[in-house]
């Protein structure tokens, strides 16, 4: 077994370099990929791109997960409410990205979920997941009642796929500002899915689906391929 937390013995990735992992559609298990590693930039980058992402305990070897089914939420298929339409025209919460990357991830480590003993959000991954923000790859959005943070959520944006971590919500509604105002800006700028992991019923009733892990590899890679190609014919023009 791996050692616990990142592997101080594993090699330092920065962002442009690049480990690959097990194949998740050759993975026995529904969800677990690999163990081990640390998270570094160049490794935490790997995974997204290949669709895994971490997630254990305090205690545990950082294990890689590629679950199956993923959750995800379609452009097409982002609700938001007749309720949440007036919260967000009225203005009831000042909404933000990218302004208090660290008091969000904070708030997401320190709430307390109904189907969770602890957090999975470490002083690792906050160290980890602050560093990509600071290099440009993880963001975060936002919301302020009368001041103060109330709500927020953060994830991974590469190219035109976006991988939510978490969120937190302080007061009604504010996680729901939040992810709503940064899912519609993500839409208009031609993200094409927004990566869920699983599936909650918090983000059913925003729009988020099941489909197979096969499909959504596959929809990854493709996306990722399409980035890839523009970006050669921009340096090319």
């Amino acid at each position: 077994m791996s050692k616990a937390g990142p592997d101080p013995d594993f090699p330092y990735l920065d962002e442009n370099q690049r480990f690959s992992f097990p194949l998740p559609e050759k993975s026995k298990h529904n969800s677990i990929v690999a163990w081990g590693g640390n998270l570094s930039p160049g490794m935490l980058l790997s995974a997204y791109e290949q669709g895994l992402f971490p997630w254990y305990g305090e205690g545990e070897p950082v294990v890689w997960h590629s679950p199956d089914p993923r959750f995800v939420i379609f452009p097409e298929k982002l609700h938001v409410s007749a309720s949440m339409k007036k919260i967000l025209k009225r203005g009831d919460f000042a909404v933000t990205l990218n302004n208090d990357f660290s008091g969000v991830i904070s708030a997401c480590a320190g709430i307390n979920r109904r189907s969770q003993s602890g957090t999975w959000i470490t002083g690792d991954i906050i160290a980890a997941y602050t560093e990509l923000h600071r290099l440009g790859w993880a963001c975060s959005a936002e919301a302020y009642f009368e001041g103060q943070l109330t709500g927020g959520c953060y994830g991974i944006r590469l190219g035109n796929a976006f991988f939510g971590e978490s969120m937190f919500s302080r007061k009604s509604n504010a996680s729901k500002a939040a992810f709503l105002t940064l899912a519609q800006m993500l839409f208009k700028t031609g993200t094409r899915f927004i990566d869920c992991q699983q599936h909650t019923r918090h983000l059913e009733s925003l729009g988020g689906q099941n489909i197979s892990r096969k499909d959504f590899l596959a929809l990854l890679r493709k996306t990722l391929d399409s980035d890839k190609a523009r970006s050669l014919q921009v340096e090319n023009a």
